[in-house]
């Protein structure tokens, strides 16, 4: 079963109580409905330096009047029911008790719902599973890596769907075998559900591998999308295509079409390795049930390398793509998205440098099929459409007509396929869409740029995200490879922005508020109390102060890692459980658990989870896709100036 969100500030319940200290801004009435998961209440206990904070979520289908009691061991800890917040710290807790939170309903206490407790942080056992060797003889083991999160029983609580990756991982632009990839499934207890192999004709690496969970056939249970090849494994053991073939290249070199990862030869010429990639044979994208793993249906990948079949020639590649070696065809993102306005359809795409196709697939009935398909290279699409895409896209309805669009980087497609803008300024390596400045209608996307020749020297950029229009931006002579954008200083409203184009400090609107910026410039998660968001980057949580314009670190998870290299992600940060607060999952250096760490501080501040906004749960979605980027809702959140 789902939940349905209904038009208007109310069904969206996006800011219950804002208390007069901030400030939230709701989408505009929407003409059509998404369907949400159905989640209980999420209650956890995390124990702090001031005691046991109990927080749980609130619902998109709450009543209004809607109130709590929490019990420790039986007891009522709160004077009087809870409305206005769903949290409540307990002072006075005992080593060791058992919560629990109970339902108000016209007067009538309900059921109780049962209550997660843990210290700091909740320990998800995994089962690593055992090294292996590459063709080249190459010894790996593997790592905990991205991570999302799926119903996938239809218990209202979610589980994690998580990739595996060997050490033996490459960047499309290197030669190399490497490992094979792996997804699991655990429950929070560590239980593992199931175990899927993409065998040995995928290719390891952040560009390769994105994995959508959501619940696309409208069941009440989650699935997985994700590409498979021949020799991929479901969960129940049943091999999908040829279990015997090898598309693998087994080495040799041609001329390179650019100079990513050149080698020279004696006369000059710019060469590309062969060894470990695939150029040809069969590619596949599979759906898979929740639960078991099993494949419930295959079809052929939705955006081909070649233009008439799986095996196209280097010269076909080059001309269809930019270049023969497969650095640029076999970049690929995915995610998933509302575009009918009522159920998820999941998208899948290849190529951004270049040539871009981007695929929407429905699962209904048992069957992939699909709905459109956008190709950049196809007659009548203007050329402007072409080289636009990012490290990641971006899911978001930038129309305010209920329905989804895709931000592909500089780009937006329609909820249809068809284009919507371009800015024509190129590939970059970040980007963020919401609504970043809540004075002015609609939503907006901050991103950088790569290519100075085709941003016109703009490094850094703040568009308006129903037209592409640039609102502002911050010149460049290179490369920007790092920007971010979120409410960070309460003087003024919206979101801050900052890059490594520049050093300043820039509100929503383009005016420098500070000489310098916070040194993290990654991820963003709301943690503290209040609705300033907090720096999150590696292991640790920061707090920008803009009194001393410094970084105040409130957390370190010793013991834990961060994923992707310079990167340095989380496995996932998301509105898990518990109140609105975002929780982050890190693997534990040892890669034995997922840590999900959930904050402990109190706040005056309610709203319902952000997991029941379309825009934040596509985001969570999304976000293990190549260059991982923070969640946005589809609305503001922020402290009022």
């Amino acid at each position: 079963m789902a939940t349905t969100l209904r038009p208007g500030r109310c069904a969206l319940a996006v800011a219950l109580a804002l208390l007069g200290a901030g400030c939230a801004t709701a989408p505009p009435d929407r003409p059509h409905t998404m369907a949400m998961e159905r989640l209980d209440r999420g209650a956890v206990a995390v124990r702090g330096g001031e005691g046991v904070l109990v927080s749980w979520r609130a619902l998109a289908a709450d009543a209004p009047t809607l109130a709590f009691n929490v019990y420790r061991d039986g007891v009522r800890l709160n004077a009087a029911p809870i409305a206005g917040t769903t949290n409540f710290l307990d002072k006075d807790a005992a080593p060791a008790g058992r919560y629990e939170v109970r339902e108000i309903r016209d007067g009538v206490e309900g059921q109780a719902s049962p209550v997660l407790a843990f210290d700091g942080y909740l320990s998800v056992p995994l089962q690593r599973p055992p090294g292996g060797t590459t063709a080249d003889g190459i010894a790996y083991t593997y790592s905990a890596n991205d991570a999302s999160v799926g119903d996938l029983d239809g218990d209202g609580r979610y589980e994690i769907v998580l990739k595996w990756e060997p050490g033996a991982a490459q960047d499309n632009c290197c030669a190399g075998h490497t490992g094979i990839v792996l997804l699991d499934a655990y429950r929070l207890d560590g239980t593992r559900l199931w175990r899927i192999s993409l065998g040995p004709n995928i290719r390891a690496g952040a560009h390769y591998t994105q994995f959508q969970v959501a619940d696309y056939d409208g069941d009440g249970k989650a699935e997985l999308i994700v590409k498979t090849a021949d020799g991929s494994r479901d969960g129940a053991g049943t091999v999908i295509g040829d279990a015997a073939a090898n598309w693998v290249s087994s080495g040799g070199e041609i001329e390179q079409g650019d100079r990513t990862g050149a080698r020279r030869t004696a006369d000059g010429k710019l060469m590309a390795g062969l060894a470990g990639r695939i150029l040809q044979g069969p590619e596949y994208l599979s759906v898979f049930d929740g639960v078991t793993g099993r494949v419930l249906d295959t079809i052929a990948y939705p955006s081909p390398r070649g233009a008439s079949g799986d095996d196209p020639t280097r010269e076909e590649l080059t001309a269809r793509w930019g270049d023969g070696y497969a650095n640029r065809s076999d970049r690929f993102l995915a995610g998933t998205a509302w575009l009918d306005g009522r159920h998820p359809s999941a998208i899948f795409a290849r190529g951004y440098y270049a040539r871009t196709m981007v695929a929407a697939i429905d699962f209904r009935g048992g069957k992939l099929t699909r709905r459109w398909t956008f190709d950049s290279g196809a007659d009548g699409v203007p050329a402007a459409y072409a080289g636009q895409g990012n490290h990641q896209l971006g899911v978001a309805d930038v129309d305010g007509d209920g329905r989804h669009e895709i931000v592909y980087g500089a780009m937006a497609l329609d909820d249809d396929g068809k284009p919507l803008w371009s800015t024509g300024m190129g590939h970059g390596d970040t980007m963020h869409v919401g609504d970043l400045d809540p004075t002015r209608p609609g939503l907006e996307k901050f991103g950088v740029h790569e290519n100075m020749a085709m941003s016109g020297s703009i490094g850094a950029a703040m568009l308006d995200a129903r037209t592409g229009r640039v609102l502002w931006s911050t010149p460049a002579t290179k490369d920007t490879g790092r920007g971010v954008a979120g409410d960070i200083d309460p003087r003024y409203p919206g979101a801050e922005a900052w890059s490594a184009a520049s050093p300043n400090l820039f509100d929503a609107r383009g005016n420098v508020i500070a000489p310098v910026h916070p040194r993290q410039v990654n991820f963003m998660v709301w943690w503290d109390g209040d609705l300033l968001r907090e720096l999150l980057d590696d292991n640790k949580v920061h707090k920008w102060d803009w009194r001393r314009n410094e970084s105040r670190l409130l957390l370190e998870a010793a013991g834990a890692s961060s994923n992707n290299g310079t990167k340095a992600t989380p496995a996932l940060s998301a509105d898990l459980f518990g109140d609105w607060r975002e929780e982050i999952v890190w693997r534990a250096a040892d890669n034995g658990s997922l840590r999900i760490y959930s904050t402990a501080i109190p706040t005056a501040h309610k709203f319902v989870t952000l997991m029941q906004d379309p825009q934040y749960r596509a985001a969570v979605a999304w976000q293990n896709t190549a260059y991982n980027q923070p969640p946005w809702p589809s609305f503001a959140i922020g402290e009022k100036p």
